[in-house]
């Protein structure tokens, strides 16, 4: 009997600290509540997910990473010394505030002249891709949250061996977690032919519980700093497999030249310096001049852990709040946060045309019922709501006809506050309005989701939602 007066002695102790914590740093009331909730009825499980995923690092020193630290370190001695934010050289308002604030959280400034290539799927993303990895003179260097073993990356391998042969420098970061699968024999093979390959946020003794929160899920390729590719789309079969349930994925990514190219690379080589030590931003070699002469203006953010600011959240928020006339919404993984449901919400009511395609289908069931929990208030509110038949991967926004986002970022609390993400924001009405004619035509073949008709799922239904929602905090 002693033992468990023994035990509810320290599940009160260990949950009056998550409690303090949670009152005094925590960000956000509703995920607030949710980890009261969950470390008060889950004893000492609770706490150790709260350690694991709740910690507000940005908030509590205490619990900052020493990786967060390094990688902050590394941002202000090399990256906070842009020259200029540029605004200047957009046109309107709307443009200039957007691109003001992702300067003033990411030193990150807009540049102009860039050619940019829209990649509506996975066929198109790869066929351009290994085209650049032929053509590669210097150096290879890819980033990518998830890789593979299969067709493609056999055919990218293949690419690589051949580029090493002809003294071309190749360096590949993956994330641990998003890598999980990929074979000890592929490792083993790539760093054979002379790949320098490195994972990120390594699961190593010592680190392990507090860095398994905290997953790269960029996806980027530099080649010889002269062409870029960024998106949504990882090194995987998924995208040309037609898989049981899923289909083959579809997604959207950007093949970018100009000078926004050495934005990109940056990311990368505050990346790989934290992955190998080693720092390639002082070699000329990997900082090339530009002299592009393109057509569009293009800025990059990079967000994550080691910003004080929430950077791709803020991003997404000022989308919402100043678009005028319209603001469409593709991504995988709809789970707002408080701040982002409410923003939808007075958007729509304030006679903006809410558009939000989402798939019907997930790899994730949690996430897909969590994310049908909010459709209520959205439809309420007059957002509209279409559910697309296939798995679309692609992480789009765009408002006005006139600005849009492609990138790696979803709608959710991980996006937004553990995962560093990588967003590219293009003011240009053209390529805007490219991706709002495919918008359409999937809208237009997909089941639009009436208010009434959902309000009149099963208890069932509405049982799952809500259990998934209560652990919205974890995904």
């Amino acid at each position: 009997m002693m033992i468990y007066y023994i035990l509810g002695f320290l599940h009160l102790i260990l949950f009056s600290w998550a409690f303090y914590n949670i009152l005094y740093f925590g960000v956000k009331p509703s995920k607030s509540l949710s980890w009261v909730l969950i470390t008060f009825f889950f004893p000492f499980i609770g706490v150790v997910a709260f350690i694991l995923f709740g910690i507000n690092r940005r908030k509590i020193k205490f619990f900052e990473l020493k990786e967060t630290k390094k990688r902050k370190n590394f941002i202000k001695d090399s990256l906070s010394s842009e020259n200029s934010s540029n605004v200047e050289i957009l046109e309107t308002i709307k443009q200039k505030k957007i691109a003001t604030l992702i300067y003033e959280t990411t030193h990150i400034g807009v540049e102009d002249k860039n050619d940019v290539i829209l990649l509506k799927n996975g066929k198109e993303t790869f066929k351009a891709l290994n085209e650049a990895l032929k053509n590669a003179k210097n150096f290879i260097h890819l980033q990518y949250y998830m890789i593979e073993d299969g067709e493609i990356l056999s055919e990218i391998m293949a690419i690589l061996e051949q580029k090493i042969k002809e003294n071309v420098e190749v360096r590949v970061i993956y994330d641990t977690l998003g890598s999980f699968e990929l074979k000890k024999s592929t490792k083993r093979k790539l760093k054979d032919m002379g790949v320098e390959l490195y994972p990120e946020t390594p699961f190593k003794y010592g680190s392990f519980i507090f860095s398994l929160n905290f997953r790269n899920h960029r996806k980027i390729a530099i080649i010889d700093n002269e062409i870029g590719f960024t998106g949504g789309v990882n090194i995987s079969d998924e995208y040309i497999t037609d898989d049981e349930f899923l289909g083959i994925w579809q997604d959207t990514h950007l093949q970018i030249k100009g000078c926004a190219v050495n934005s990109i690379h940056k990311s990368f080589l505050k990346d790989f310096y934290y992955a190998s030590n080693q720092d390639l931003t002082k070699d000329k070699k990997y900082s090339t001049p530009c002299n592009f002469e393109g057509e569009t203006k293009l800025q990059i953010v990079s967000g994550g852990p080691d910003y004080e600011q929430s950077v791709v959240m803020q991003q997404y928020l000022s989308f919402i709040n100043l678009a005028e006339k319209s603001i469409c919404v593709l991504n995988p993984y709809f789970i707002p946060t408080f701040s982002i449901l409410e923003a939808f919400k007075i958007a729509a009511l304030s006679g903006v045309n809410v558009t939000l395609l989402l798939p019907k289908k997930s790899d994730s069931k949690v996430a897909n019922y969590s994310m049908y929990s909010y459709f209520e208030d959205l439809l309420k509110a007059g957002v509209n709501i279409y559910l697309r038949d296939d798995f679309s991967h692609s992480k789009v926004v765009f408002i006005d006809d006139e600005i849009i986002s492609v990138g790696s970022t979803n709608f959710d609390c991980r996006s937004f506050e553990h995962n560093y993400e990588l967003n590219a924001i293009l003011y240009d009405e053209k390529i805007t309005k490219e991706v709002k004619k495919e918008f359409d035509e999937r809208k237009n073949k997909a089941h639009k989701i009436e208010y009434k008709e959902f309000r009149k799922r099963s208890i069932k239904q509405k049982t799952f939602e809500r259990l998934s929602r209560f652990f919205s905090p974890l995904l």
